[in-house]
């Protein structure tokens, strides 16, 4: 069985797009094209030709926070990550501490108990592991309006592959939309980072469509490399009808990300029929458990060990998916959230019919 090799640190994106060169927007990024084995190697802006009129594009919603905040717990400086907030009104966070290069490293030695003070007069406790046997990400409860204070004295989660701090403007993508509650994602949604608002409207002249749907994605250390926790979703009634009417037609499912596919997945029945739905999803998507909607996916670059990439062995088979590895590896194309990304079509032929929400 082949195995993706270790990407190189030189192929990690430390800036946007926009900022490697002058006159560049966005989607001055590559676009690596699979139709199962076949690859093939493209632009962004040339997205618009690669899909068909009648295809629905399903895109994320959610917002970026600024989820990262200085702290300190006894005499050590921390940073702290928050992630989501529960139901009964605490958080998962992760602890992290300074690694003198402006970035941060996973901090060893949390454990119930621990206390951070916030900036201004906020505290934070630890009070038990988000998963039994975890370390990493802990439920904590916290003085006062923490989504106020992200406001006030937060910064984007980045990671020492990047260059510099960016402002929080860099970590919206063109559909983010302002939660009621406030609420949204620790880290981007960045599988539409690459869109900007003339490409939107060049396909939607071309006769494709845009399903908007909202998944709160949590923090996903770049140390680790855990199955996905649950997160909070929603799937509008008016989304579904489009996502239902392009699989009755002629149309294909893409969804803009993995989030989008957990969000949309999480509202389909056995039948593959998608109803509105919201709240919490521990869906996993595997290959063993298949998709029943999605027909294609736009994504990034995701690390050997990420679980992200049992879900595009789900969408496109693990040939695929290696294939196109060997691809961009061999292409040099850029990785992580500000990198290139990754387009799975459906294979294309005399014999392609529609087989439980898919191409075969």
């Amino acid at each position: 069985m082949r195995t993706v090799v270790r990407v190189p640190e030189g192929l990690s994106a430390r800036v946007p797009a926009e900022q490697r060169g002058p006159g560049l927007d966005r989607d001055a990024v590559r676009l690596l094209v699979s139709r199962g084995t076949q690859v093939t190697h493209h632009l962004f802006p040339e997205l618009g030709l690669l899909l068909r009129a009648g295809d629905l594009l399903v895109v994320n919603t959610s917002p970026t926070l600024a989820a990262a905040v200085d702290g300190r717990s006894g005499h050590a400086r921390v940073v702290v990550h928050f992630s989501t907030r529960g139901d009964d009104g605490r958080w998962a966070v992760e602890l992290r501490e300074p690694d003198g290069r402006g970035t941060t490293r996973a901090r060893t030695g949390t454990r119930a108990g621990t206390e951070v003070l916030l900036p201004g007069t906020g505290r934070l406790v630890l009070e038990e592991p988000l998963s039994p046997g975890g370390e990493r990400l802990w439920w904590a409860r916290a003085d006062g309006d923490v989504l106020g204070m992200l406001r006030a004295h937060g910064r984007p989660i980045r990671y020492s592959y990047t260059e510099r701090d960016q402002p929080l403007s860099v970590y919206q993508t063109v559909f983010a939309l302002p939660s009621p509650d406030g609420a949204g994602s620790a880290e981007m949604p960045s599988a539409a980072r690459p869109f900007t608002a003339g490409l939107v409207t060049e396909l939607v002249s071309r006769g494709m469509q845009f399903a908007p749907v909202t998944l709160h994605t949590g923090v996903a250390s770049a140390e680790s490399h855990e199955p996905p926790y649950p997160e909070r979703f929603s799937v509008p009634a008016a989304s579904a009808r489009l996502i239902n009417a392009a699989r009755a037609g002629e149309g294909r499912v893409i969804a803009v990300g993995t989030t989008a596919v957990r969000a949309v997945e999480s509202a389909a029945g056995p039948d593959g029929v998608v109803r509105a739905a919201e709240g919490w999803t521990d869906l996993v998507v595997t290959p063993e458990r298949g998709v029943r909607v999605v027909d294609g996916l736009l994504t990034g670059l995701h690390e050997p060990e990420a679980s992200h990439l049992l879900m595009l062995r789900a969408v496109a088979g693990r040939a695929a998916v290696d294939r196109a590895y060997e691809e961009a590896l061999r292409g040099l194309y850029l990785w992580h959230e500000f990198g290139d990304v990754h387009l799975v079509l459906p294979e294309e032929g005399p014999h392609t019919e529609r087989c439980n929400g898919n191409s075969w």
